[in-house]
């Protein structure tokens, strides 16, 4: 038997279009045979750029050779855009990988576990919302319950957002709490923010 007649493992979620886990951990399990990938990383390094960032050294250890936009709330609207673009350009479904950044565990690296981020789960969950709008819905379970997080809770996401253990630990440590909320200010942005091409 070749490897090319061994299926994918489940958690790479191959058999939809729409795929979300977490971490760089997650990239591994999901981003192989996609066509971009979705970093959302809201409350990262670099707050001051809202639309989703890239920590220090990420894209190094994501896939080569294809798109990475960084995403957020204030771009949700404007990374499906994107992505619905992709589509048109490739001619076909564009498989698409959505990572959630999460927090990485204390002093251990991008490569180490991370800590759940609501943050991060609610910010994917729009953007699958985004995608759905624009007909990309063909979800993995874990994408429909993170845009399912998202949908329920879409009133709560500034309250959640402020009151959140990473939105806490940055006010601890000087950050302006109105740079947090202006970070979960829904489509603020109207260009999506593309971290490598």
């Amino acid at each position: 038997m070749s490897t090319a007649d061994i299926p994918p493992a489940p958690t790479a979620q191959a058999k939809y279009q729409v795929r979300f886990d977490w971490g760089v951990a997650g990239a591994a399990r999901i981003a192989p045979g996609a066509d971009v990938v979705v970093w959302v990383d809201v409350l990262g390094p670099g707050l001051q750029h809202t639309g989703g960032h890239e920590p220090s050294g990420i894209l190094d250890l994501l896939p080569t050779g294809i798109p990475v936009l960084g995403a957020g709330f204030t771009t949700a609207s404007a990374t499906a855009r994107w992505i619905t673009d992709l589509q048109h350009r490739l001619g076909r479904r564009a498989m698409i990988a959505i990572l959630a950044a999460g927090e990485p565990e204390s002093g251990q690296g991008l490569t180490a576990g991370v800590r759940f981020a609501v943050e991060d789960q609610l910010a994917a969950g729009a953007v699958i919302d985004a995608l759905a709008t624009l007909g990309t819905d063909y979800c993995s379970p874990e994408a429909a319950a993170s845009c399912a997080a998202f949908t329920g809770l879409r009133g709560a996401v500034a309250h959640l957002l402020t009151a959140s253990a990473s939105a806490q630990q940055l006010v601890a440590a000087g950050v302006a709490p109105a740079l947090i909320r202006a970070a979960g200010a829904l489509d603020t942005e109207e260009q999506a923010r593309l971290l490598r091409g």
